[in-house]
C-alpha cells in the first residue's frame, strides 16, 4: 500500500454514518480546497447509509482529485477545475451528468470561474453539449475577451478550444427526469412560485424535497502555494426552468466571486443569490469593514438570507491566509475541505 493509499484509507475510517462527522467549524490550512455539492440534500430521515456513503466518496474524490492537481505543481484554478470535473462527471450531483432538465425535457448548464489575483473571470449560461462546462468558463476567462457567454455560442467557442463535446443522451438520468415529472406537478398545483416570498419556512419536511429541485449545484474555493484564490461553480439549474432562466451560478458577485480578500461560491435559490449579490457581499464586507471570513459569511447567510427568507442556501468560501469557511442555513450541505497534508474531510448534515 502506497502512502497515499494508506492516507485515504485512514481518512475513510474517520467518516461517521450518513455524513455525520465532526467538521472543525473553522479550519486553517496553508494551502488547499474547499467544495460543495449543494445545499439540496436528501432529508436525514430519507438518507440511507449506502447513499450517504456514495455521496461522501465523490465529494472525497473531488478534493483528492483537486488536491493531486496542486500538489503536482497546478496552480489554483487546476485545482478547482480538477474538483469540479468530479462532480460533474457523477449523477449524483446537479452539474454536468447529473443536471436537471429543462421544462422541455433538455439540460442546460451554467458554470463560472474568478481569479483574486486579477479579477479575471469567465462565465457560460444554457451550455448543451460540453461535458464538462467549468473547464469551458476556464477557457473563457483566459482565452476569450469576454466574461459570460451562452447558449450555442458558448458550445462553438467549447468546440474551438477542443474541449469534450456530448451528445444530449449523455447527459439524461432517471433521477433528474422523475424530478422533472414532480417538478411538473407542483407547479401544475399552483406549488412552485419562486418569486413568491412569503410562502414559509421551505425546510419544513413537507417542502423540502420540491424546494430540494431549486438547489443543486457544485462549487469549489482554491488557495494554492503562491497565495492565488480561485472561486469555481457549476450547476443544471433548477428542474423544470422555463424561458431559459438563469440563477446565480454563472453570474459573477452573486454565485461566484474571488477577490482580494476571499474567493466564495455559493449554493442555494439562485434568484435570492443574485438579488443579494452574495458572493461579492462577503468579499465587500471583509474588504471595507474590516470583517473576518467567519464574520463576514455569517452575516450573510445567516443573517441577511435568513431575514428575507429562511433556509435560502449557503456558501463554501476560504480568505487569502487560509480559513476556511462552510456555512449555510439549510437541512445540510454536501462538502469539504482538504489541507496542505492531503487530509481530506467531508460531511453533508450539521
Amino acid at each position: 500500500m502506497t502512502d497515499r493509499e494508506g492516507k485515504q484509507e485512514a481518512q475513510k475510517k474517520e467518516s461517521g454514518p450518513l455524513g455525520t462527522e465532526p467538521l472543525p467549524e473553522s479550519p486553517q490550512v496553508r494551502w488547499g480546497l474547499v467544495i460543495h455539492g449543494g445545499v439540496g440534500v436528501i432529508p436525514r430521515e430519507k438518507m440511507t447509509e449506502e447513499t450517504a456513503a456514495e455521496y461522501r466518496a465523490v465529494l472525497a474524490e473531488s478534493l483528492q482529485a483537486g488536491y493531486g492537481a496542486m500538489e503536482e505543481g497546478g496552480s489554483a484554478a487546476d485545482g478547482v477545475v480538477a474538483a469540479i470535473e468530479v462532480m460533474e462527471d457523477s449523477p449524483i450531483f446537479n452539474a454536468g451528468r447529473g443536471s436537471n432538465f429543462t421544462t422541455d425535457g433538455e439540460v442546460t448548464m451554467d458554470a463560472s470561474i474568478m481569479a483574486g489575483e486579477d479579477l479575471a473571470a469567465g462565465a457560460v449560461t444554457g451550455v448543451r453539449r460540453t461535458r464538462n462546462p467549468i473547464r469551458l468558463a476556464r477557457a473563457v476567462m483566459e482565452e476569450c475577451p469576454h466574461v459570460m457567454l451562452s447558449g450555442d455560442g458558448a458550445d462553438a467557442f467549447a468546440r474551438e478550444q477542443g474541449l469534450r463535446w456530448e451528445d444530449p443522451e449523455f447527459f439524461f438520468t432517471q433521477r433528474r427526469w422523475d424530478a422533472l415529472q414532480e417538478a411538473r406537478a407542483r407547479a401544475a398545483e399552483g406549488q412552485d412560485r419562486p418569486n413568491t416570498v412569503d410562502v414559509g419556512d421551505p425546510r419544513t419536511a413537507d417542502q423540502e424535497e420540491g424546494e430540494n429541485l431549486k438547489r443543486g449545484t457544485v462549487g469549489a474555493v482554491a488557495l494554492d502555494r503562491r497565495g492565488m484564490l480561485i472561486a469555481g461553480t457549476s450547476t443544471g439549474g433548477s428542474a423544470n426552468k422555463k424561458w431559459g432562466r438563469i440563477g446565480d451560478s454563472p453570474v459573477i458577485a452573486a454565485g461566484t466571486y474571488a477577490g482580494s480578500h476571499c474567493g466564495v461560491s455559493c449554493t442555494g435559490w439562485g434568484e435570492y443569490f443574485i438579488r443579494h449579490a452574495v458572493a461579492h457581499q462577503i468579499q465587500a464586507r471583509m474588504a471595507l469593514a474590516g470583517r473576518s471570513l467567519a464574520q463576514a459569511a455569517h452575516e450573510v447567510i445567516l443573517e441577511e438570507l435568513e431575514a428575507h427568507r429562511p433556509g435560502l442556501g449557503g456558501i463554501v468560501a476560504m480568505d487569502r491566509q487560509g480559513n476556511v469557511q462552510m456555512t449555510y442555513n439549510t437541512q445540510g450541505m454536501y462538502r469539504g475541505w482538504v489541507d496542505e497534508n492531503g487530509t481530506v474531510r467531508v460531511g453533508i448534515f450539521e
